[in-house]
């Protein structure tokens, strides 16, 4: 698949993989394409309110990963993609069947639809729209690509060739292992414009694979207010009580959402990026290819970052009022200017949430084959990269200069970002949450 509406200048990107190694695992037993396991809804659902409600569970599956990665990983920076790891699990739940389905259907907070189908139709009208709503000259560009890398001799099911039929791809797993593993990484490489190469090392793959699949995912995009080089200077970044560090400090000044989110205990500001096109905010979100990053910002006091990581956890249902409560006014800014690569071994995570059964032998996931052949699934990897400057990017760190519960101070407010914060990436037309990371100091 090409990518398609990606800004030329080379201002922000954003790269991620995820590969699922399937080896053997329990026989399974025949069954009928998304069968919902015989049933079928009583009343046709209406296709809007069921995305509606996936793009739901999906915000709530965003916060519920970002406190198992940070629980794993306590002291890092942190960088992921909600959004394709979710999709990723989906397509393994549309192969699972009995309690692996269940596993998946409860983990995914799928519990608004007890049909399998009504999910699939949902899911595959989101991606289709998602991707679909960027050409070459949006200012904008986000591609997502999936992919299954079915063994030559496993015998597909004919549900899966009907649903994922663009996606699917044959590959000889157990003569050329180390070719295929090679040809993956090329996939790899072109997805993502060159940005992650020799993804899978030696061994990855070997003669017992039966399937890989994988989601490569590429932002690029340009700030709508730009911060200006020329004011980019280096000054101290508060990773902690104890410790200080210099980063490359970028600045501007320009009329942002901005709240005080009492829920959280942080400031939050909305960074959107350009559409190319001028509008106002509220016309580009109605025409559905408005994306920002949004920056939570803690107090600057000892244990800050932890005690919003907490809340956030606690809240896995305030991402949507979020991205609707601020208040347009004027505000100074000051970002860090960064850079972090990150490669996370999902498989730890997963257990974390609970769904560590993926991994087991008795999984099912008889879906893939109808039952001819034994799937199941080994490792999970995912590797991101993203870059900030003044041109474009996700984002920041922040400093709030006035008093959490203050009343408002005079303009323009002040957003300087000096010490660890939350950000994420966030579409408007998915209503779902691209990029999520945290960052404590520079790398």
């Amino acid at each position: 698949m090409r990518l398609s509406g990606i800004s030329k200048s080379p201002t922000f990107l954003v790269v991620l993989l995820f590969v699922l190694f399937a080896l053997l695992a329990a026989q399974p037993t025949a069954g009928q394409c998304l069968s919902d396991n015989g049933k079928k809804p009583a009343v046709q659902p209406d296709l809007e309110q069921s995305r509606t409600r996936l793009y739901k569970g999906e915000s709530i599956f965003t916060l519920q990963l970002l406190d198992a990665i940070n629980t794993a990983t306590p002291n890092d920076n942190l960088f992921f993609s909600p959004y394709s790891l979710y999709n990723v699990l989906l397509m393994m739940y549309f192969g699972a069947r009995d309690s692996t389905e269940k596993l998946l259907h409860t983990g995914l907070n799928l519990q608004w639809s007890d049909s399998k189908s009504t999910v699939h139709e949902a899911y595959d009208t989101a991606r289709k729209s998602l991707l679909g709503r960027f050409d070459e000259t949006s200012a904008v560009g986000f591609s997502s690509v999936d992919k299954l890398f079915f063994g030559r001799q496993i015998p597909v099911s004919t549900c899966m060739q009907q649903k994922f039929g663009d996606t699917i791809e044959l590959l000889d797993y157990e003569t050329q292992p180390e070719e295929q593993r090679m040809y993956i990484n090329r996939w790899v490489s072109n997805a993502t414009r060159d940005q992650i190469k020799d993804l899978l090392v030696p061994g990855a793959i070997t003669r017992n694979t039966k399937l890989a699949i994988a989601n490569a995912a590429y932002f690029k995009g340009t700030w709508q207010t730009k911060f200006k080089a020329s004011e980019t200077k280096k000054e101290l970044f508060y990773v902690n009580s104890s410790r200080l560090e210099f980063v490359n400090m970028m600045h501007v000044e320009g009329t942002f959402s901005h709240a005080a989110n009492e829920k959280l205990g942080c400031h939050i500001l909305e960074l959107p990026y350009s559409t190319g096109a001028e509008e106002d905010i509220e016309r580009r979100a109605k025409r559905g290819n408005k994306v920002s990053m949004f920056v939570f910002l803690p107090p600057a006091e000892p244990n800050a970052l932890s005690k919003l990581l907490g809340r956030l956890a606690a809240e896995t249902d305030i991402l949507h009022e979020v991205v609707n409560d601020g208040i347009s006014r004027k505000v100074d800014v000051k970002l860090p200017k960064f850079s972090i690569e990150k490669q996370v071994e999902m498989k730890q995570v997963l257990e974390r949430l609970g769904m560590g059964k993926l991994f087991e032998n008795t999984a099912n996931f008889e879906e893939f084959t109808d039952g001819r052949e034994p799937i199941g699934f080994d490792e999970v990897l995912q590797k991101s990269k993203i870059e900030v400057n003044e041109e474009g990017s996700e984002a920041a760190s922040a400093t709030v200069a006035f008093s959490f519960r203050s009343s408002r101070p005079a303009d323009p407010a002040l957003f300087h970002c000096n010490h660890p914060f939350v950000f994420i990436i966030y579409d408007y037309g998915t209503r779902s949450v691209l990029f999520n990371g945290v960052y404590r100091q520079p790398e």
